[in-house]
């Protein structure tokens, strides 16, 4: 395999399992491309190697710089706008799992807080909803406090230090 066809590939297969992962699948294409691109990408290279418009491309960039994961590179001499993702796999997975946790564990955490602090009617029914709420909610909320500890671990010397002896 060459290494366009590889790179293609990498592409598109990237793009595939950000469906998966709660993205969509031109925004993972486009953070597989600047992913594995050496140098920075202007917006046209974007839009021409991955066949999509300019307000896909930019709506998309933009989705990927609020992540974090994804940001504006200057080129000197250069009028075009130039993008670079993150290289550092470690600062990658943890910016991630942040974000997904703010767009998807928190508010979870939400209705199954409400949901699981109604008044019992005193049927079985009720009874039994409340209790598997409140249990859900406590797993829930102990596997956010386990990406929240994690994630601030990587911030620190000692975190990063556990993180290899985990390894």
């Amino acid at each position: 395999m060459q290494f366009e066809e590889a790179k293609n590939k990498f592409v598109q297969t990237w793009g595939a399992l950000g469906s998966q992962w709660g993205i969509n699948k031109t925004m993972a294409q486009i953070h597989a491309l600047l992913m594995v691109s050496s140098e920075s990408v202007s917006m046209e290279d974007i839009m021409q190697q991955l066949q999509i418009s300019r307000g896909n491309a930019s709506m998309n960039l933009r989705s990927l710089m609020d992540w974090g994961i994804v940001y504006k590179a200057n080129k000197p001499g250069e009028r075009k706008e130039f993008f670079i993702a993150e290289k550092d796999l470690d600062e990658l997975a943890t910016k991630i799992a942040k974000e997904r946790s703010k767009r998807e564990i928190k508010p979870a955490l939400k209705v199954l807080k409400e949901v699981s602090v109604i008044e019992a009617d005193g049927s079985k029914a009720a009874e039994h909803f409340i209790q598997q709420t409140q249990k859900l909610y406590d797993f829930v909320a102990k596997a956010d406090e386990m990406i929240d500890r994690v994630t601030t671990y990587k911030d620190n010397w000692l975190g990063k230090l556990m993180m290899k002896i985990l390894k």
